[in-house]
């Protein structure tokens, strides 16, 4: 019983973590980085589309990002969601391609792109504690129910507040590189 909470509890954090992963990875820094246009979706054929799924995203140097449209019907409304993403970007066709070069970033965007950062990683961080006090709380309802002893009790409230602090610190360690990545061009 309390191995599965700890086990669903280490899952669910995890996903926290996962999720604030994608969403610093999505932040442009600098560098051209294929993760900036995992949010955009085209109006294929009247269906939203995830971009992946109808082109191919390549970085052939840093400053550059090329989208390979696999069907060349769909170039118009693919340079249309990349624009409308409001990403910064500018895309230049040419046949099947977008070229997406990446501007440099100025001084104040760096500042509003780390605190950006910053809030994602306290979102993640908000989303394990809510996780820990769930399970906590679900700990506390097996012991006050008789369904474990006090000392399973104490030490599945341990084990939770140890993986909380991995996950917390997984976080911190995520937002620190990203830090670095946008600072450090």
């Amino acid at each position: 019983m309390l191995n599965d909470v700890l086990i669903d509890t280490e899952n669910r954090m995890q996903k926290s973590v996962d999720s604030a992963h994608q969403d610093l990875a999505a932040i442009r820094t600098g560098r051209a980085n294929p993760a900036i246009l995992d949010s955009v979706k085209v109006d294929y054929y009247g269906s939203l589309i995830p971009l992946k799924q109808i082109a191919n995203v390549a970085t052939p140097d840093p400053r550059l990002l090329v989208v390979q449209v696999f069907d060349k019907h769909a170039v118009a409304a693919v340079d249309k969601a990349i624009k409308a993403a409001d990403l910064g970007l500018n895309p230049q066709t040419d046949g099947n391609l977008l070229r997406l070069p990446i501007p440099s970033l100025t001084e104040d965007r760096r500042r509003e792109l780390v605190k950006f950062a910053h809030k994602i990683a306290e979102e993640g961080k908000v989303a394990v504690r809510n996780v820990r006090r769930d399970a906590n709380d679900l700990i506390k309802e097996l012991e006050k129910e008789h369904e474990i002893s006090e000392d399973q009790s104490h030490d599945g409230l341990e084990k939770v507040q140890k993986l909380t602090d991995k996950f917390i610190q997984e976080i911190d360690n995520l937002f620190k590189k990203k830090e670095k990545d946008i600072l450090d061009e």
